[in-house]
């Protein structure tokens, strides 16, 4: 009977200690965690509002006076007014704590106010920077993060920081001034008075750090498990057709109760430890308020000359003054720590290296013929494992060449290659005869556009979706990209035409829909690279006809890269280059290919047999 209930218990501690292992294992072997150097960074941007801050830390100096202030007149007006019985010293004494008190509010109102405008500030400036950021950071950095968990960064993390600095930073402000002026006044009434409430402070300072050595980690954690969490739901809501189609409903649901269970492991114990501290708190100012009030009594019971009633008043209204900052010190170090835990994920990725500058004597290129040469270009993804292996190539200006092969094969590698989303590890990619290393990134890819399987539409109208391949297009010039996209009919046959509002990602129209005006996007940009990443897959036939036909307007005088997975959509390429194992091992048009009866012939006709026998 004993081990069933107590087993639950078990289960925590165990779970509890796990947690611990795994903060202090190999997470911090990534990061080791730096609170001073993040509160460093913090402060780098709090100190933007130099002016603001220093009104409130004035309103500060002036609220934690009137505080003080306040239970001392209150203490002297017992010994001066009330013991002798002075009732127009007391009436004055009166109007005189009510200024202080109105003093009091009004301070503690703007400091409040002004606060929240800075915190509000400075979180706007640091999300603006990491938002800024991202957008300069590679493609690799993506390829290897879950999009769910840097959401939850530049969301979740960067409240929990606007929510600590609209109260932390005046609360530790206050706190500290209180602190200062309340230990100040209580020495200058009775040191031994003084001494006695001093005697809460070693067993304060035990027990926090007791319970701040656990919380640290514990709040690291919970926004670690929360990151990922917000991940995988984003992973699990993108991926529900494949969900459904598998019928992994039950694998999926597992999954998330696995993570779940790890938040809400890391969230009970991070707010169980913190938790302590405001009992702890309690208790021992409830200890050194009967002391206070014992040996003070004692005192004046025997005729002590320097402690009255009214310094007893005013000793056990400051000890409790004394010990609440104490208090709210150790609640905010606690609100702090996890603040500081989403701070140091938010400024993880803020330190991550910037795409790479370009080159010194990269220049900018106006206009480009579209003569592309690959001269034994070899890259890996990581070291010693080449995904491409002295490849050689050339394609005259507006000729269409395909990259055909398996998967993994390294065709989307070539095209990441060719766009500078990863640089080659040896040799050298040209264009026109230039080093496309010597090329500003943002210039050579001006002169590119995409047409990938999955194409992105971003939520807003359909003209502005059309209109992001060439921002400075006039209507008139959008439209024209939708006839010649054959995406003009079903354009207009929607509600508002041209000024609908797609939901995000094309929710709402077909993918084939989504192809075509991809496309018109593409015909906007005018680009004389094009790469088409197998833009017809998945779709029905009258749409791919019309694909097609869209698909030969745009490619008309332009250098075209296909990427292909079926070969009858390239058979009038003029050059096919098969790759298999990184390795480039045929090339030719369809026609030679065929002849040589090799790998590519191979796969035609594997090909054909499975279309013959659907």
């Amino acid at each position: 009977m004993f081990k069933e209930v107590i087993k639950p218990f078990q289960y925590k501690r165990r779970s509890l200690e796990e947690i611990e292992q795994s903060n202090t294992g190999k997470h911090d072997k990534k990061k080791a965690q730096d609170p001073v150097g993040t509160l460093k960074k913090i402060w780098f941007y709090l100190a933007m509002n130099k002016v603001k801050l220093s009104l409130v830390i004035l309103m500060v100096l002036i609220s934690s006076a009137m505080a003080l202030l306040g239970p001392f007149l209150v203490g002297m007006g017992i010994d001066d007014f009330i013991v002798t019985q002075d009732t127009d010293g007391l009436i004055q004494l009166l109007w005189i704590l009510g200024i202080i008190y109105i003093i009091h509010s009004l301070s503690s109102w703007f400091q409040a106010v002004w606060m929240i405008r800075i915190a509000q500030n400075t979180v706007f400036t640091m999300r603006t920077r990491l938002f800024n950021h991202l957008q300069k950071l590679p493609i690799p950095f993506f390829d290897k993060r879950q999009h769910g968990e840097l959401m939850s960064r530049v969301t979740n993390d960067m409240e929990n920081v606007s929510s600590t600095l609209n109260s932390s930073v005046i609360q530790i402000v206050s706190s500290l001034l209180t602190l200062i002026g309340t230990a100040s006044v209580m020495l200058y009434l009775s040191p031994l008075l003084t001494l006695i409430a001093m005697l809460v402070i070693p067993a304060m300072y035990f027990g926090l750090k007791w319970i701040t050595k656990r919380t640290g980690r514990l709040f690291k954690e919970q926004q670690r498990n929360l990151g990922e969490i917000n991940g995988y739901i984003q992973e699990t809501l993108s991926g529900q057709r494949i969900i459904k189609t598998f019928s992994q409903e039950k694998k999926v649901i597992g999954q998330f109760e696995e993570r779940n269970n790890r938040l809400r492991l890391a969230g009970f114990w991070a707010q169980t430890f913190s938790g302590f501290i405001p009992k702890l708190m309690n208790f021992l100012n409830n200890l050194s308020f009967a002391v206070i009030a014992l040996v003070g009594a004692v005192l004046v019971l025997n005729g002590s000359e320097t402690v009255t009633i009214g310094v007893i008043v005013i000793f056990v209204e400051y000890s409790r003054q004394f010990t609440r900052p104490l208090n709210d010190l150790a609640n905010q170090f606690n609100t702090l720590l996890s603040a500081i835990a989403g701070a140091e994920r938010v400024f993880d990725i803020m330190q991550e290296e910037e795409e790479e500058i370009d080159e010194a004597e990269a220049v900018e290129v106006e206009d480009l013929d579209g003569e592309v040469e690959f001269s034994r270009v070899s890259f890996a993804y990581e070291k010693d494992e080449e995904t491409i292996t002295d490849v050689s190539f050339t394609v005259l200006p507006g000729h269409t060449a395909a990259f055909v092969g398996p998967t993994g094969a390294g065709k989307t590698t070539m095209i990441n290659l060719l766009s500078r989303f990863y640089d080659v590890t040896d040799g050298v990619i040209r264009m026109d005869g230039r080093d496309i290393q010597t090329i500003k990134r943002s210039s050579l890819r001006s002169h590119m556009a995409f047409v990938l399987q999955d194409s992105f539409l971003f939520e807003g109208t359909v003209r502005e979706n059309i209109r992001y391949g060439s921002l400075t297009a006039t209507d008139e010039e959008v439209e024209k990209a939708a006839e010649l996209a054959n995406a003009a009919s079903f354009i207009r046959k929607m509600p508002d035409q041209f000024d609908t509002v797609l939901q995000a990602d094309g929710q709402g129209i077909s993918q084939g829909q989504r192809q075509l005006l991809s496309i018109a996007r593409a015909i906007l940009a005018d680009p004389k690279i094009l790469v088409l990443d197998e833009a017809t897959s998945s779709i029905d036939t009258i749409t791919e006809i019309k694909i097609q036909e869209a698909l030969q307007r745009l490619m008309e005088g332009r250098t075209s890269f296909v990427i292909a997975h079926r070969l009858n959509t390239i058979q009038n390429a003029d050059q096919i280059f098969v790759l298999n194992n990184g390795q480039l091992i045929e090339s030719g048009n369809h026609e030679a290919l065929i002849k040589q009866k090799g790998f590519y012939a191979d796969l035609h006709n594997s090909q054909l047999r499975e279309k013959l026998v659907l």
